[in-house]
């Protein structure tokens, strides 16, 4: 019998073309992976704690999280990601695990884990019970108090970018984005072969009730760019002391405001057992 792949060839083909690799090292992601970390701080609150890192990628936060003593055990469905997860974690003086697995079946015993962190499993799986299961897989390796931070797109994002560069007038872009906005399916359009392959983006109230429906306790959500990214300077800015700080108040400000959490690309919840 054949194995069923972990993820659809349009994913893999993806995954494939664009660098995960280098996309936090440029752009938007320079700002995204500082952000995300200091997101991911908040939730820490003592030293040498067990993380799972489902859909880690090519691991830079499972990288950065072990060089701060934690134990950490990063689990990705893509091959390719994989193979730059095990050669970042072989340099390491406290390497972190690498697993090619799925977020619906992780190889961690019940109550085991202080923090999961869903990087991937809630942006792909289309079918709510896929990512539903993902959430209960989760919440079974963690520990009593323990925190899942749950990371989502939101439904408005391709529709915001679409509006700003223009490409909503492009019938088929268009098309995309009232998927979004109404079922929130999206799949890339062929003459948009560069956007991300099929997702999920939720809306921030969907994204709350997929996790409470799962007797877990809600914490706070949290926009992780916010609406910063819509000042028209926005990356001279951030690279300026005195303008950066501005945008850096306005973003801690206006985080955990669900009514503007729209204008943010992607949010994050944060849930405990």
């Amino acid at each position: 019998m054949k194995k069923k792949p972990l993820i659809s060839k349009e994913l893999e083909n993806f995954y494939n073309k664009a660098s995960e690799e280098t996309r936090l090292e440029k752009g938007m992601g320079i700002f995204e992976f500082e952000r995300i970390k200091q997101l991911i701080d908040l939730h820490i609150n003592k030293p040498n704690i067990t993380i799972v890192d489902v859909g880690g990628g090519t691991g830079k936060y499972s990288e950065w999280l072990a060089k701060k003593n934690h134990t950490v055990h990063l689990i990705e469905p893509v091959l390719k990601h994989i193979k730059l997860a095990e050669k970042r974690a072989k340099k390491l003086k406290k390497p972190f695990s690498v697993t090619i697995g799925e977020a619906s079946k992780l190889p961690y015993k019940d109550n085991s884990v202080d923090l999961v962190i869903l990087h991937g499993p809630l942006y792909h799986l289309q079918k709510k019970e896929d990512r539903v299961s993902a959430i209960l897989e989760a919440k079974r390796v963690l520990k009593k108090g323990g925190i899942i931070l749950g990371f989502a797109i939101n439904a408005t994002a391709s529709t915001v970018v679409g509006l700003m560069n223009g490409m909503i007038h492009a019938n088929s872009f268009f098309e995309m984005c009232k998927e979004e906005l109404t079922t929130g399916i999206h799949n890339a359009p062929k003459d948009f072969p560069f956007l991300l392959a099929d997702a999920f983006y939720h809306k921030p109230q969907d994204l709350k009730t997929e996790f409470l429906e799962q007797k877990l306790n809600f914490i706070n959500i949290f926009a992780v760019e916010g609406m910063i990214w819509l000042d028209n300077e926005y990356f001279a800015n951030m690279l300026d002391k005195k303008k950066s700080k501005t945008l850096k108040a306005l973003q801690n400000l206006t985080q955990n405001d669900e009514y503007l959490l729209p204008f943010s690309p992607h949010m994050m919840i944060a849930i405990s057992k």
